[in-house]
């Protein structure tokens, strides 16, 4: 074993697993979180993406990965975010797959979802070790695949702490899209609407009663054309703006007051912990694993909860109670940093490694 504090020399090199590249992905964001922050330790670490084209079919791509891990892991050490059959630690950040096929109703019968399938029964199997990142998967891993709940470890997951001038914030953005400060700026962050609830987020600004409203919907979508009809058909398509993928979503955290993210299925979204870390107030469903860090008054029950309405009508009408959430959001955020997650991580690899 060896302190966490002091830089690390004798750890075998740890081979972090993940196919894809992508600087918007939650999981690739918490990645490249951890990688920064086991360098910092001085821990001998190297990420290990796919070498395969992206044009070819992501059924195809994930049976191409496994085969290029696992026919050359030997004695590495691989610590994977990916469902790989050979991995010694399994980070299941993306949820169950078989659970996640019941809440969108997609086919099993796709290729996609029966290579998914297939392995990821095998990953978890095969693991040494499991890390969930809420209690929610824990729970689901051990109800679908009946793994030993000893096995499985919940480490939240982490955010880097920062800190933006509002007033530098609010001046770039008002230049760019038609906002003062008068306004109530509510957020929605995320890539792929229709799983976490873009529609939903469109109701419910649709049913706040106030006028003062600006919301934001940030992320990519294909089918984006299909929302901004529906907010045209909710006659709120004034009141929303679809920025696409941003680089600087920093910003508009800093100046939003309230981020709702009611999503189907998410087993820990990052960007509720990033909500809270700018100092918003946040509402998620009870389908995110994420919820089990917010108060039970700011959890939807599922993703056409609207009984939050009036809870947001209630904060923005209060701008005392609104201070006053945000507040504990920011401090609590400070209790989920990826410097506790590196550490947590490190952890329960020493034991894997010295098993």
């Amino acid at each position: 074993m060896f302190l966490i504090r002091e830089p690390v020399f004798l750890m075998p090199k740890i081979h972090l697993i993940r196919e894809k590249q992508n600087k918007f992905g939650g999981a690739e964001v918490y990645l490249s979180r951890l990688s920064d922050a086991l360098q910092q330790q001085g821990v001998d670490q190297k990420i290990i993406n796919s070498i395969f084209p992206s044009m070819l079919p992501s059924w195809l791509r994930i049976i191409l990965f496994n085969c290029q891990v696992c026919l050359s892991k030997g004695d590495k050490f691989y610590y994977s975010l990916e469902r790989v059959i050979c991995s010694d630690i399994y980070r299941a950040g993306d949820g169950v797959h078989k659970v996640f096929l019941t809440v969108e109703k997609k086919s099993k019968f796709n290729p996609l979802h029966v290579v998914y399938l297939f392995i990821e029964k095998r990953c978890f199997k095969n693991a040494k070790r499991i890390i969930a990142n809420s209690n929610m998967i824990k729970r689901q891993i051990i109800d679908t695949y009946e793994i030993d709940p000893k096995k499985i470890d919940v480490v939240y997951n982490g955010v880097e702490p920062k800190k933006l001038d509002y007033d530098i914030s609010f001046r770039k953005l008002s230049q760019e899209f038609d906002i003062n400060n008068k306004d109530n700026i509510l957020l929605f962050v995320g890539s792929g609407y229709k799983r976490k609830g873009v529609k939903e987020f469109l109701h419910i600004i649709s049913k706040l009663k106030m006028d003062n409203i600006r919301a934001f919907v940030i992320g990519k979508e294909k089918n984006i054309r299909y929302y901004q009809e529906l907010a045209k058909e909710l006659k709120v398509h004034s009141k929303i703006v679809f920025t696409g993928a941003r680089e600087d979503v920093d910003d508009f955290y800093n100046i939003s007051d309230i981020f709702v993210f009611p999503t189907h299925y998410e087993p820990f979204s990052n960007v509720v912990l990033e909500a809270m870390s700018f100092n918003n107030a946040v509402f998620t469903t009870k389908q995110n694993g994420a919820h089990e860090i917010l108060q039970d008054d700011y959890v939807m029950q599922s993703p056409t909860d609207y009984s939050i309405v009036k809870k947001i009508e209630l904060l923005l009408e209060s701008p005392e109670a609104l201070t006053s959430i945000k507040d504990q959001n920011r401090l609590k955020s400070q209790h989920f940093s990826i410097k506790k997650n590196m550490q947590k991580t490190l952890e329960i690899i020493n034991g894997v490694m010295n098993d």
